[in-house]
């Protein structure tokens, strides 16, 4: 080939490849962080920054489960316009955690009601009033204790409260119809969880809640977890629920055996590992076991 020919090629090789590489970079940066996933037609999960939201959009109305931080709940609100023009009938709150309520704010002025447990209620005031972010905090204006249930469209979606468990204010959101179940953070499938002591978490009755969770519904439930760890779905299933209520007996197990062994609470949370639980890795393993140590010694 000659040089001049040779050049030229070249040249034109290089200017397309680093057209082509600008294209893929612009491709990906105009990809949005979030994720829509149908788990029916009318029932899908929104993630991307902090606990997992589901929504329901039927004839009469949006409803929506749990909202994340004020920027991702207005990306979840401007795609689910795109898919109907149906109004917003209700959001609920599974508990007050931040990554879950924060973005209520969003939906102010688009829903009527907010709906969560009356403990829920009362833990999200406190933290509101302690961090000073009341004026941005849309509260549920309804509440319940043990069960309650809305007919929208062709669903019933009944919350359910089975005591004290990631907090003492967590609600099982059950659309009866599809079988779908929002366990909020009740479930953190393979994923070491937050046990709020500060709001009421028990870990020995979680372990009953999931217990109760697995007899309540069925083989078929899909269960939506609040958080999942590496490789693993928020979508997840009653064994999942079981192995989840296996992982929190044995931290309380493994904690107990430490404390009679002699072990100080600084000694134990610095545990890389607890026996029989290979699947739960990563960071965040001494959230557990200090919340483990303080519910034995106190």
């Amino acid at each position: 080939m000659h040089r001049k020919a040779f050049l030229r090629n070249t040249g034109l090789t290089i200017a397309g490849l680093a057209l082509f590489n600008k294209q893929m970079a612009a491709a990906f940066f105009n990809q949005p962080a979030w994720k829509i996933k149908m788990l029916t037609d009318d029932i899908g999960i929104f993630t991307e920054r902090g606990g997992t939201i589901a929504f329901y959009i039927s004839k009469k109305g949006m409803v929506v489960v749990d909202a994340q931080f004020p920027e991702q709940s207005q990306h979840l609100i401007d795609e689910l316009k795109k898919k109907s023009e149906k109004p917003f009938k209700l959001l609920i709150n599974t508990h007050h955690h931040g990554d879950h309520t924060a973005g209520n704010i969003s939906f102010k002025g688009l829903v009527p009601h907010v709906l969560a447990h009356a403990n829920s209620l009362v833990n999200q005031k406190a933290v509101a009033e302690k961090s000073k972010t009341e004026d941005k905090q849309l509260y549920p204006d309804q509440t319940y204790t043990d069960t309650r249930t809305e007919k929208i469209g062709k669903e019933k979606i009944k919350l359910h409260y089975f005591g004290a468990g990631h907090t003492n204010g967590d609600s099982l959101v059950h659309f009866q119809h599809a079988n779908i179940v929002h366990m909020g953070d009740l479930v953190f499938n393979r994923r070491h969880p937050f046990v709020d002591k500060s709001a009421g978490a028990h870990m020995g009755n979680w372990i009953k809640v999931l217990d109760k969770a697995v007899t309540t519904f069925d083989t078929k439930t899909q269960f939506i977890c609040g958080h999942s760890g590496d490789g693993y779905d928020v979508v997840a299933n009653a064994d999942d629920l079981k192995a989840f209520g296996d992982y929190l007996g044995k931290v309380l197990q493994f904690v107990e055996g430490e404390i009679k062994a002699g072990k100080t609470k600084e000694d134990i949370i610095k545990a890389k590992a607890i026996p029989g639980t290979d699947q739960w890795k990563g960071d965040g393993i001494n959230r557990p076991l200090e919340a483990a140590y303080t519910e034995l010694t106190q």
